[in-house]
């Protein structure tokens, strides 16, 4: 049994902690007790993010959850970076070529795997076959059959809220200011009534979109159960894992390569092309403003249309089992909880740097380790939290820094200088 703890990065470890708590936090359990439910998950080793089966006692999952409730997501996270001064033997961009290679091939082995990938510069050649070889006995490729030929059974979760599905789809270019660019569609789906929670198109597929798009979804709707996404750069970062974990909500991702998963939201975008998007005269569109006015028409048109794999509109099913879901606790609550968190050290000249821009902090925090929570859409809102208090950073102004008089500085008497007769 793998005792290997170097490849979890933190927000992997606390979210992986969080999935096993989240029944007694939101209090979903099927068992008579807390202890009762702890005892019995823990019966069997637990399967850890980096594949490895791990035994836990069921005071250790008691002690997560006591340490959420006193301290949220953060207090989940390790003492220290698990995988300080190491690095994933496999790297994403060599595990999607695996994946490929079986697609296209799959009675190649892992030997053979392992020697085409070094050849072809996705894998350096110091890693050892025997990384291929346990990937792909974990997640299952070695038979000769096609490797994404999975048995799927439909599902479906019992009421709105126990999962929302989420993706992005490219949408046809527009021209605005003479420019021509892409447009990137965000939504999320609730998995029970297909109801659009929420719906945006932007000029980019990045993290602080989606981030903005899941907030107004809990805003207007409530907090999912569960957050079912795939494994894009957007989806799969640890300031989501983080955000969710804040919220209380459960972070799933799918296999790499297997969005076929998703079937509901894929099965949206399908229908969204076809009764939608094929029939747009985008040279009559000329902003993105104007492209999300019409867009989230056609998402109230979803959403109050009879849809077949249900029998009735998304609404109406949304009207018929929306009472459980909970509510944010308050705006104020919301918006904390959708910051994004970093540490940073100090430096000697109290500033320091987040995406290659330099912000002064207090200067009481000089050699400091300090937590900051900002939006990354609006720095000017950035600031470090210490002792529950919100210390504001500002972009640093080396200009005006220079005429900024220090209180640890003795004066100088520029009339001085020179001697007597200057």
């Amino acid at each position: 049994m793998s005792t290997n703890k170097t490849t979890i990065k933190p927000a992997d470890m606390a979210q992986f902690r969080f999935a096993i708590i989240a029944p007694v936090i939101q209090e979903l359990y099927p068992d008579d007790s807390r202890t009762a439910y702890y005892k019995r998950i823990t019966e069997k080793p637990l399967r850890y993010p980096d594949g490895s089966l791990r035994n836990v006692s069921y005071k250790t999952v008691e002690k997560w959850v006591s340490e959420y409730q006193r301290g949220g997501i953060e207090a989940l996270l390790p003492n220290e970076r698990s995988d300080k001064g190491t690095s994933r033997a496999l790297t994403d961009v060599a595990i999607e070529e695996i994946y490929r290679i079986k697609q296209e091939f799959p009675r190649l082995n892992a030997t053979q795997i392992h020697s085409q990938l070094i050849q072809t510069g996705f894998l350096d050649a110091k890693v050892s076959v025997d990384s291929v070889q346990r990937f792909i006995k974990r997640n299952d490729l070695k038979g000769a059959r096609n490797p994404n030929m999975q048995d799927r059974k439909a599902f479906e979760e019992d009421s709105f809220g126990k999962m929302w599905q989420t993706d992005t789809c490219y949408f046809p270019h527009i021209t605005e200011d003479g420019r021509s660019r892409r447009v990137y569609a965000i939504c999320i789906i609730d998995d029970h009534s297909r109801l659009i929670v929420a719906g945006e198109l932007f000029y980019s597929d990045n993290a602080a979109n989606f981030q903005s798009v899941f907030k107004h979804a809990v805003a207007t709707y409530g907090i999912p159960v569960k957050l079912y996404t795939d494994n894009g750069s957007p989806y799969s970062n640890d300031q989501l894992a983080l955000i969710c974990g804040a919220i209380g909500t459960v972070l799933l991702h799918t296999k790499v390569r297997d969005g076929a998963s998703k079937a509901k939201i894929e099965r949206f975008w399908r229908t969204t092309k076809e009764r939608w998007v094929y029939g747009l005269d985008t040279d009559k569109i000329h902003s993105l403003k104007e492209f999300n006015i019409l867009f989230q028409e056609y998402i109230r048109s979803y959403n109050t249309t009879l849809h077949s794999g249900i029998g009735c509109t998304p609404f109406d099913r949304y009207q018929a089992s929306h009472n459980a879901i909970r509510l944010p606790q308050s705006r104020e609550w919301l918006e904390e909880s959708f910051l994004n968190r970093i540490t940073r050290k100090v430096r000697k000249d109290a500033t320091v740097s987040i995406d290659t821009v330099s912000y002064d902090v207090p200067m009481q925090f000089i050699s400091q380790t300090v937590d900051i929570r900002y939006r990354p859409s609006d720095m000017d809102s950035a600031f470090i939290l210490f002792e529950d208090k919100h210390y504001p950073l500002r972009v640093t102004n080396k200009n005006e820094n220079c005429r900024t008089k220090r209180n640890n500085q003795p004066s100088i008497d520029y009339s001085k200088i020179g001697g007597p007769n200057v």
